[in-house]
């Protein structure tokens, strides 16, 4: 049984002598229930049919009643069209029904005035299994889907123009009804095509999934509908850049919403006339959020920088970091690209020792989401087994949230390292105990010269928590260092001019310079351990 009660019959018969779908004609009569608009379309209009038959008893016939515009008969001659072009359409209807009732092929909707047919054929299973093979043929892997549709602008000029004429017949009734209750076009598109989705893909639509379906829907033939608004509304269309056009969804809404009802009849033909085809996909892209993979990782080499290390266009370093663990998660779940990040950074020559430091690896497009516990161990020991300069431990994916925490307290959480001084003067081992005494030692670190060119100027306090050193020859100590997080060590050692006060040199009496450093450990409890 159709959804409509005798209050819609003018609204519907208005509507569908505009030339709308059975469909749009629910939408525009406020029809929230799903599965009317599941229904096959043909036999919608069936229903349609008969059910304006009986208003109020005005017609002998459906046909008579529901009087279909004159552009919906596909004519033979010229006579006839000029015959068929007369107010109320007797004639085209006469030709419908010259053996009496008509047939399926006469109740064959044409492309919809309002939707351009996307309530039509491309809500239909032939669509949904089009669409379903560029998805199977993407090799994503996913348990879920979120289905994105893109309309053409041109849409919602229709759909005003339609809506003024159900606003007049509204205010008829001297009821008051608003534009945005009526049922908006991509939720009743959705409503017909998510079921038809789960049947031939045997997954769920879900608003949350990470893997995205798109579709956009071009109908050059009516491009030009929009045009008439830039000279009505010219705030509304900014100057595009080359080859796009002015006339973007949010632009024409924004017109529609200024515009008088008086200047859009004006300037727009109402009904408009009917398309001749329906909207086209001109673009189905699939695409799976970003998934995120962290662990941490031991750096043993003293020539090999965090990230690429390009200067003025040229490569200094071989390789990275980065790019020795990233390569092989690239490969695994085969994405289009992948962002890097860590708990800080160490130079190119200094190694990173101990459990290592926390880095998580953000993979953009990936076709693959999920591996087993088992699949990252033996991912990770391919990591590790590919090079002696790098290793990685814990790894695991983690949700985008849990990125936060590797950055939490960036300048309150400590840093242990191990740093080989040599001094011009030369030392006892009494000289060099004297700093194992100092405790949490403040520091005013003027931005160091060597990173001057990317950091703005700045005194930075830093605190030094401990120290210890080790004695080793009159010229050479190693000191053992728990420090604030970014504190510059290198500077701490050797001064950086006086940038850095107090500093090694200056506590001891004597120039003092760095010859290695080690990161020893990074306190920061994250991602949490894996007992591989």
């Amino acid at each position: 049984m159709i959804e409509l009660s005798d209050k819609d019959k003018p609204i519907a018969q208005m509507l569908l002598n505009f030339g709308a779908c059975p469909r749009c004609i629910f939408r525009f009569c406020r029809v929230e229930q799903q599965a009317p608009y599941r229904r096959p379309e043909k036999e919608l209009l069936c229903e349609l049919h008969t059910f304006l038959q009986n208003n109020n008893n005005e017609s002998e016939s459906s046909c008579e009643m529901v009087q279909p515009p004159c552009k919906r008969i596909k004519l033979d001659s010229p006579k006839e069209e000029a015959e068929a072009q007369t107010p109320n359409g007797s004639h085209q209807l006469a030709d419908a029904e010259k053996d009496g009732n008509a047939t399926d092929e006469n109740l064959r909707p044409p492309v919809c005035t309002v939707c351009l047919g996307i309530l039509q054929k491309l809500c239909e299973m032939d669509f949904v299994k089009a669409v379903c093979k560029k998805i199977n043929s993407s090799e994503y892997q996913f348990s879920s889907f979120v289905f994105s549709v893109s309309f053409p602008p041109q849409l919602s000029v229709r759909e005003h123009a339609a809506w003024l004429l159900v606003k007049e017949e509204i205010g008829k009734q001297e009821l008051f009804v608003e534009k945005d209750v009526l049922v908006q076009l991509k939720e009743a598109y959705k409503w017909i095509i998510h079921p038809l989705f789960l049947e031939e893909l045997g997954v769920p639509a879900n608003g949350k999934s990470l893997f995205e379906v798109s579709v956009v829907f071009a109908h050059p033939e009516t491009d030009e509908d929009c045009h008439f608004l830039a000279k009505a509304c010219p705030s509304c269309f900014k100057p595009a850049k080359k080859k796009q056009s002015i006339f973007t969804r949010m632009a024409v809404f924004k017109a529609l919403e200024l515009i008088d009802d008086d200047d859009f009849l004006k300037n727009f033909r109402n009904p408009p006339s009917s398309p001749k085809t329906p909207c086209t996909a001109v673009d189905i892209q699939c695409t799976n959020g970003a998934i995120f993979v962290a662990g941490r990782y031991n750096k043993y080499s003293r020539t090999l920088p965090q990230t690429p290390w390009i200067i003025d266009g040229k490569r200094k370093m071989e390789s990275s970091v980065e790019e020795l663990i990233s390569e092989h998660l690239m490969a695994i779940f085969k994405a289009d690209s992948f962002n890097f990040s860590s708990s800080g950074r160490e130079d190119v020559d200094v190694r990173t020792l101990g459990n290592g430091r926390p880095f998580a690896i953000e993979l953009l497009n990936p076709r693959r989401v999920h591996l087993t516990a088992e699949e990252m161990k033996t991912l990770q020991q391919k990591i590790n087994n590919s090079s002696d300069k790098v290793q990685v431990r814990h790894l695991q994916i983690v949700s985008r949230e849990a990125i936060g925490h590797m950055k939490e307290g960036d300048e309150d959480k400590t840093k242990s390292y191990s740093a080989l001084i040599w001094t011009e003067k030369e030392i006892r081992n009494e000289d060099v105990a004297v700093l194992n005494g100092m405790k949490e030692l403040k520091l005013d670190q003027k931005t160091p010269l060597r990173v001057l060119h990317r950091r703005p100027l700045a005194v930075r306090v830093r605190i030094i928590h401990t120290m210890q050193s080790e004695y080793i020859d009159e010229h050479h100590f190693r000191l053992h260092l728990k420090t604030q997080a970014g504190t510059y060590i290198k500077e701490f050692v050797h001064g950086d001019f006086g940038r850095t006060k107090p500093n090694i040199g200056t506590l001891l009496g004597t120039t003092a310079d760095i010859l290695e450093l080690d990161v020893e450990s990074v306190d920061v409890d994250w991602p949490p351990a894996l007992d591989n």
